[in-house]
């Protein structure tokens, strides 16, 4: 009897597993090239917006592993909107993330494009996007286990990689390194940490909530945690291990450059570590900067995978969808997102140069969309407690602060303007599946009224009772 038991639980995670996945779920081009934006807007002050970002990322993991403790689903977050609020809400929680999943995945193909050039130069882009994506379906064609060995050694490099900047950076400040160039200049007054004000910091804040964007992956690994009662002590190692890292790194940076310096088509560190005694550190950092685009992508469309099998055995998209080669491939599902993947890949070159402003902008706002369906949906399905209520109502106030601050900056704003159309448009196609749907259950109820009505027998007044109470049996079941 043990040894069945031992089997099942082989593709089990252990709560250290599942941080460990979180972190290389998290850590990709919203932090290494993201944070260069995001302090271009708000100046260093975004110190101040990734600790708020990271306490808002955390009430809603909180939410997201109370429910999954309480009922694990592979659908996680979506099949929790479906419980909570009904058909429309799990249709539309599930398709808003694959569309924001699926233009992060293409923009990350483009920015790994870019990034792969600066030492192929003459290979066209489109090589190298289709080469990524083509490595990254295999791994998550090949299961759980290949997913997990991968993503366990991709998290250990990019959490190396940083070690050595904290250190690296260190000892330049220090004058251990190239001779004591690098004079500490902390921003101290208000003017140098609010260079423009508090409304650079309002905008910035989109970018630090985009900097912990991966919690939706830990929410739906979670179903295959041993103990799943230990998910929510995953999500606080992992979210405070992020929160130390880009607090403390984003600190060196800004006391390292000054804030005129940093802009959106260099990552922040590198730009930090720049010194002729240092010239490998352009390489070296082109190469993290490959792995970590590639881990995150990989975890995304991990996390699409399992989406939108979700939504086909549940009958929000056509069956085939939920079918897998030979009981453990899914082929169909991979299919369709190489397919959307071609698309993205192809609109993403198109317009290099306003991927990452726009189309990851609008991206993450979706993501925030998700993020406030799923407290919305734990204030129905969990147990009500007022600390529970107050942490709720604090990060979707986070939510909304994030949110509107891209009104204010030129770069964020059209990503605003997009992710309000895509959520219009499956809002509109959410409502026509449901008009159909009810029009079919009419259809239906009414056959089923005639199927009893034919098959009562009339005899008399006492025929004619038994004929009515069984109409009003049907109606009241359906």
């Amino acid at each position: 009897m043990g040894k069945p038991s031992a089997s099942k639980d082989s593709g089990k995670l252990k709560w250290w597993q599942l941080s460990l996945l979180g972190v290389a779920g998290t850590i990709g081009t919203g932090y290494f090239l993201g944070s260069g934006l995001a302090i271009m807007i708000g100046g260093p002050s975004v110190l101040i917006a990734y600790l708020l970002a990271a306490a808002g990322t955390y009430v809603v993991f909180d939410a997201l592993a109370r429910m999954t403790a309480d009922h694990p689903e592979q659908g996680s977050f979506r099949s929790y909107a479906l419980k909570a609020f009904g058909g429309w809400a799990g249709l539309g929680s599930g398709y808003v993330y694959l569309c924001s999943e699926l233009l992060i995945m293409g923009s990350q193909l483009t920015a790994l494009s870019i990034f792969s050039r600066f030492w192929f130069p003459s290979v066209p882009m489109w090589i190298f996007a289709a080469g990524f994506a083509l490595l990254s379906l295999i791994i998550v064609f090949f299961g759980n286990k290949g997913f997990d060995k991968v993503e366990n050694v991709l998290a250990a490099i990019k959490i190396a990689a940083i070690l050595m900047f904290l250190i690296i950076a260190a000892g330049l400040l220090a004058g251990w390194i190239d001779g004591g160039r690098y004079k500490p200049n902390p921003p101290l007054t208000a003017a140098e940490i609010f260079p423009r004000g508090a409304v650079g910091l309002w905008s910035s804040f989109i970018f630090a909530f985009y900097a912990y964007g991966g919690i939706e992956v830990l929410g739906i690994m979670s179903y295959r945690l041993r103990k799943p009662e230990e998910a929510p002590k995953a999500g606080k190692i992992m979210l405070l291990t992020l929160a130390v890292v880009y607090v403390l790194s984003i600190a060196l940076a800004v006391t390292m450059v000054p804030y005129s310096k940093f802009n959106s088509k260099e990552s922040p560190f590198v730009l930090a570590l720049s010194s002729d005694h240092l010239a490998f550190v352009p390489h070296v950092f082109n190469g993290v900067l490959i792995v970590a685009g590639f881990s995150t992508m990989t975890a995304s469309l991990y996390a699409v995978t399992s989406m939108i099998i979700t939504l086909a055995q549940e009958g929000d998209a056509p069956g085939a969808f939920s079918r897998k080669l030979k009981g453990k491939y899914p082929l169909p599902a991979l299919g369709l997102i190489a397919a959307g993947l071609s698309a993205t890949i192809v609109m993403s070159l198109l317009m290099p140069g306003k991927v990452y402003e726009y189309i990851t902008t609008a991206a993450g706002l979706m993501l925030l969309y998700n993020w406030a369906f799923i407290l919305l949906s734990s204030a129905k399905l969990l147990k009500p407690a007022k600390l529970s209520a107050v942490k709720r109502w604090c990060g979707l106030i986070l939510i909304f602060v994030a949110a509107s601050g891209t009104l204010f900056h030129h770069e964020s704003r059209p990503g605003l303007f997009i992710s309000l159309l895509l959520v219009a448009l499956i809002a509109g196609c959410d409502a026509i599946v449901q008009h159909v749907r009810k029009g079919r259950s009419g259809k239906q109820g009414e056959m089923d009224e005639q199927q009893i009505e034919a098959d009562v027998p009339l005899h008399g007044s006492l025929g004619g009772g038994l004929r009515i109470k069984a109409i009003r049996l049907r109606k009241s079941r359906s």
